[in-house]
């Protein structure tokens, strides 16, 4: 596991100098503070900073090159599949002086250049340079478990596993792109291919770039199909399902450094800790955190399976006080990034590190096996279609004179489940899951603001919300459930949930995998018919059949509850009266982004008990606090949350 940086510039006379790659791989020290390896050779410059996990030796260092110099490597991310290709290509003639995965892809690069990454099974974000073809090949996982940002100018190429190394090369402006801004306060995270800053762009996920002449040719590689449908018995496809995920779990076992479990009492991270007890007859550590607030608890739940597979457990409890570390989260998400289970997973991943180098967790298991309560409240709203539009109409009306309740109460849920009963599908969807609907932005912008977007337009749509419908139109899924399950796969989950992992724990030094991510788990779940997932009101049907044997009961049939943080309760105490201070202090407000009156409402309405805004609070707060970082003073970290 590494962090890269890399710069190449095209023509004559062309130079990259070693000391702006040192400058780039020393912003990502944290992602690698093992080893650290530059080359440079003209216009070309590759770097990498190295978490030493398989192969702990010299030999594995990068930038690695292939016998004659010809190829240079710098790869972030693990292949599980390595030894099988590493077998395969020492049948062809190929000679390994490591016993790494990374010299893996510079082999099988010779052998079938850039489609190469169509055989790598695992996670993964690497740059090569091919000196013979003097082209550069960017690549990037199947779902995105591993990041990569470029600018790219029509002469120089700039990549880094985080936009805090591209701000290194002061050639790249660190300048917000308002168009990415109004996307991130729909969702509450950037979503590819923009990023925060203007003109730097994320590699999509299963994607390739190859950079040669000044030209630029992106290549999508992989894509998720829903059909044809499996049609075995239940009971094979269990069996399969067993089969897989166990295999999923054994290779992401293989480390020379200490490995753990993130556990959160869930199904998915207790299934992944109930396989590696079966693959192993060894110690395993597990990790879990928890808070005051019982309904945001789940603690028990983890003691429960750490206690059955005879873990050795640790757990921290996260309090109020813990959004002092906002300054943190904000310089390590790099992006304005208002997920606030950052900041349980922040110290989920801190305690691990203490403890092993690399945890597995359950990322991922919701989207492919549709756990989320939202996808059975979906299925349910589109029977509810089929009453007439004007009676949708009323209830939605209706459900808005209810009484706000608190995050997890079931008046909230009720008045979100109503409010997007009159509309399509995916509109509705888009409803449930924004933290900013148009309607408040419509309140929020300046009428400043709101011009420029509205000239800018979008390649996407009016809004935000046509993102979804792209996504939704890209599916081959027949039934409505998995088309909403596959926008989930293609933005909410490399976008938000991986990036959340991703950063929490690299900026620990920690890495992290997932055996629900691997892609053969990923594609079978896919294709089985839909009520071998979501049957009645029972998501994960088939995944609990296959874990039946192994779980407690309590941890197999409970209520999924998610990795929540009651920030809602937070906001009426001092996290509330630091939010009033940052977002109608001097600097905000002259940012010319929000009106005023608006965000005052907003803290007001929380602050009583009138509405729910803190999801849209915490938005921009963040929002504020990443302009003041990267913006204001281009990524030199907050030491506190100004006051």
């Amino acid at each position: 596991m590494c962090g890269i940086a890399g710069k190449v510039v095209h023509g004559l006379g062309a130079v990259v100098e070693p000391e702006l790659i040192h400058r780039m791989t020393a912003a990502l020290v944290h992602r690698g503070p093992d080893a650290h390896g530059v080359w440079t050779e003209g216009g070309v410059g590759l770097g990498s900073r190295r978490l030493a996990v398989i192969d702990l030796s010299d030999r594995a260092a990068q930038p690695m090159a292939n016998e004659d110099g010809a190829i240079h490597l710098v790869f972030n991310g693990e292949i599980y599949n390595f030894r099988e290709l590493r077998t395969e290509l020492e049948g062809r003639g190929h000679r390994f002086r490591s016993d790494s995965d990374t010299e893996t892809i510079v082999h099988l690069y010779e052998e079938e250049g850039a489609e190469c990454v169509r055989r790598l099974d695992g996670m993964f974000a690497f740059a090569l340079w091919d000196a013979r073809t003097q082209a550069l090949l960017l690549a990037r996982d199947r779902l995105g478990e591993k990041p990569l940002f470029y600018w790219h100018d029509g002469r120089s190429l700039v990549f880094g596993s985080e936009p805090k190394a591209l701000m290194q090369d002061h050639a790249i402006p660190a300048e917000p792109d308002e168009e990415a801004i109004d996307h991130y306060l729909t969702y509450g995270y950037v979503p590819a291919p923009w990023s925060a800053f203007k003109e730097v762009r994320k590699l999509a996920p299963a994607h390739y770039l190859v950079a040669r002449a000044g030209q630029v040719e992106v290549t999508r590689y992989w894509s998720l199909s829903y059909n044809p449908k499996r049609e075995e018995s239940e009971a094979a496809l269990t069996e399969e399902l067993d089969y897989l995920l166990g295999r999923a779990v054994e290779r992401r076992l293989v480390a020379d450094v200490p490995i753990g479990a993130m556990l959160s009492g869930g199904l998915d991270s207790s299934a992944v800790v109930a396989l590696m007890r079966r693959a192993t007859s060894g110690g395993i550590k597990t990790f879990s955190i928890g808070f005051d607030q019982p309904e945001y608890d789940e603690r028990r739940y983890a003691r429960s399976v750490a206690t059955v597979f005879g873990t050795e457990h640790q757990e921290l409890i996260v309090r109020p006080d813990a959004a002092a570390l906002l300054p943190r989260l904000v310089y390590h998400y790099n992006e304005p990034f208002a997920d606030s289970s950052a900041l349980p997973t922040w110290c989920l991943s801190e305690m691990a590190r203490t403890g092993v180098t690399v945890a597995l967790s359950g990322d991922g298991g919701d989207e492919s096996f549709l756990g989320y309560e939202r996808y059975g409240a979906s299925r349910l709203a589109g029977r509810l279609d089929r009453i007439p539009r004007p009676l949708r109409e009323l209830a939605v009306r209706g459900a808005g004179c209810l009484v706000s309740g608190s995050a997890r109460s079931s008046t909230t849920r009720l008045r979100r489940f109503a409010s997007g009963l009159a509309t399509d599908p995916v509109r509705r969807y888009g409803r449930w899951i924004s933290v900013t609907l148009d309607e408040h932005k419509a309140d929020l912008y300046t009428e400043d603001f709101a011009r420029r977007r509205a000239c800018d337009g979008s390649e996407f749509g009016d809004s935000s919300l046509g993102l979804l419908e792209r996504r939704w139109a890209e599916s081959d899924a027949v039934s409505a459930v998995e088309r909403l399950a596959h926008t989930d796969i293609a933005m909410y989950l490399p976008d938000d949930l991986l990036v959340k992992t991703d950063i929490a724990s690299m900026a620990h030094s920690l890495e992290v995998r997932s055996p629900f991510l691997d892609h053969h788990v990923v594609e079978f779940a896919a294709r089985l018919p839909v009520a071998m997932k979501l049957r009645g009101r029972t998501g994960k049907y088939l995944l609990k059949r296959a874990m039946a044997s192994r779980l407690p009961q309590t941890v197999l049939h409970r209520r999924k509850a998610g990795f929540g943080v009651p920030i809602d309760a937070w906001f009426r105490g001092r996290l509330g009266e630091t939010a009033r201070d940052v977002l109608l202090g001097k600097q905000a407000t002259e940012r010319g982004y929000f009106e005023t009156t608006t965000v005052r409402r907003f803290l007001d309405d929380h602050a009583t008990g009138k509405a729910q805004h803190h999801a849209r609070l915490w938005s921009l707060l963040v929002l504020e606090l990443w302009h003041q970082t990267f913006i204001d003073r281009r990524g030199e970290m907050l030491t506190a949350l100004p006051l």
